[in-house]
């Protein structure tokens, strides 16, 4: 293919119905679910193999020829092997010049080898155009048409004609290409695929650890505590009651860190007079997963409600309910309602159920599907504002529950607050100082600083 046909193709992909041929080195598993994808695109296929002898696994209308001969029919060609096979290439040094050769390996462990698989392939062939591009597709997406989940495909390469040749075709299969810059970004693009959830780690270990000691403090103070001193085999709280506690507690701190970092980027700027200098890594890192630790606060407060629901089920809120109803019964006393009790046992319910509510609100509007359609300006309106009116909404639901236990002796087991006394240390101390923040003396400055204002320019770039 000369130049001024490529620029034609790379230009202009729908002129003509009619496809170039596209070569496939690789006859496995992802080589052939991607030869069936691109035959279903509408593009001739060819496979290089050592063996020409036609499979029932090969697409039908493909064609199976040597490498030699294959590589031959088609200015692309995918290579579909891996790393340490390579070799067979640089035979084919002369026939492959001058080609765009489209790296898809990836390895079996993070940073296996000192340089990508696609800076290896360059330095084999000198004279071929590689880009590193389809490894972040499985073949099942291929084979199965279920792409939803990874319709993103990085593109990486030196030769930019090359590269858009490649991207067209990834049009044409349905996906989305995303380039990603020359082929220096092959080492991370081959990495990503062996990432397990790399945005989740932080948000997983933080919860786990922040459940295990509440946990462990809720078993302590009300089983362990009450059967020493009590005398009282309250064990089967592990079951309903503590997790009931847990799950709220770890609801309302989570949604808490979500806003956390949010402060203390505006108090940094105040403090720097600019926005123009990064914020220290463990903020950056922070600010990156608040997405994760909100929906990871949303199921906990998904589970608070479920718990509760199943409360009055438990074979112990029966046995207490009816131990009142007899001893009542005993004594020949009716107990008044008491309305202060009822106001109170009311406003912390609707509270929840309102804070929920605006809970559930948000995890929707993060959803991809929803966030695409709302506008920069409603996005921000409802993570921000009704973030926070969200977060107000259940520290007020679980002041009003557990408030009473502040100024009640008998509440501090081992002279160690309540647990509800604990979960409302950060979300209060993120409330006061956002309160803060929007008095107009310090949010004018703040937004001025954000509008590019600078009080000492010579940090600016």
């Amino acid at each position: 293919m000369n130049k001024n046909s490529s620029n034609t193709m790379a230009l202009a992909p729908n002129t003509s119905n009619k496809k170039e041929t596209v070569c496939i080195f690789g006859t496995g598993d992802f080589g052939r679910a991607l030869g069936h994808k691109m035959i279903q695109s509408g593009y001739p296929v060819v496979y290089g193999s050592r063996s020409t002898q036609i499979s029932n696994l090969i697409p039908k209308d493909a064609e199976v020829l040597g490498h030699a001969e294959a590589a031959q029919k088609a200015a692309i060609i995918i290579i579909a092997i891996q790393r340490q096979h390579y070799n067979f290439l640089t035979p084919l040094a002369e026939i492959l010049r001058g080609k765009v050769l489209v790296d898809i390996s990836n390895n079996l462990k993070l940073n296996q080898y000192p340089d990508s698989n696609a800076e290896h392939l360059a330095q084999l062939l000198p004279g071929s155009k590689v880009v590193k591009a389809f490894n972040t597709v499985s073949a099942w997406a291929l084979q199965s048409g279920t792409l939803d989940a990874s319709r993103q495909v990085f593109v990486c390469g030196d030769d930019v004609e090359a590269k858009q040749m490649v991207m067209n075709i990834v049009r044409a299969l349905g996906l989305t290409p995303l380039d990603k810059g020359s082929l220096l970004a092959a080492q991370e693009i081959e990495n990503y695929p062996l990432q397990l959830f790399p945005m989740w780690k932080f948000p997983i270990f933080l919860s786990l650890g922040l459940t295990a000691f509440f946990f462990l403090y809720c078993v302590a103070l009300d089983i362990i505590y009450t059967y020493i001193y009590e005398k009282n085999n309250f064990s089967f709280f592990i079951a309903i009651t503590i997790p009931n506690r847990v799950c709220p507690v770890m609801a309302l701190i989570l949604l808490a860190l979500v806003y956390l970092p949010g402060v203390f980027a505006a108090i940094i700027q105040l403090y720097r007079g600019t926005k123009y200098r990064r914020f220290p890594d463990w903020l950056d890192k922070w600010m990156l997963c608040r997405k994760q630790l909100g929906l990871i606060a949303l199921a906990f407060a998904s589970l608070h409600v479920v718990f509760t629901l199943v409360t009055p089920l438990r074979a112990f809120a029966s046995w207490r309910t009816g131990k009142g109803i007899i001893s009542q019964a005993l004594n020949n006393k009716t107990e008044p309602l008491d309305h202060t009790t009822a106001w109170l046992s009311d406003s912390y319910l609707a509270l929840g159920i309102l804070g929920f509510f605006l809970f559930v609100l948000l995890g929707i509007t993060s959803l991809p599907s929803v966030s695409n359609n709302v506008n920069w300006r409603e996005f921000r309106f409802v993570q921000s504002k009704l973030g926070y009116l969200a977060l107000i909404l259940c520290t007020a639901h679980t002041l009003v529950y557990g408030g009473k236990w502040f100024l009640s002796p008998s509440a501090y087991k081992w002279y160690l607050p309540n647990i509800y006394i604990l979960s409302l240390i950060v979300p209060c101390a993120v409330l006061v100082v956002k309160f803060v923040l929007i008095f107009p003396c310090v949010d004018k400055p703040l937004t001025q600083i954000r509008q590019g204002w600078e009080r000492n320019p010579k940090y600016s770039k």
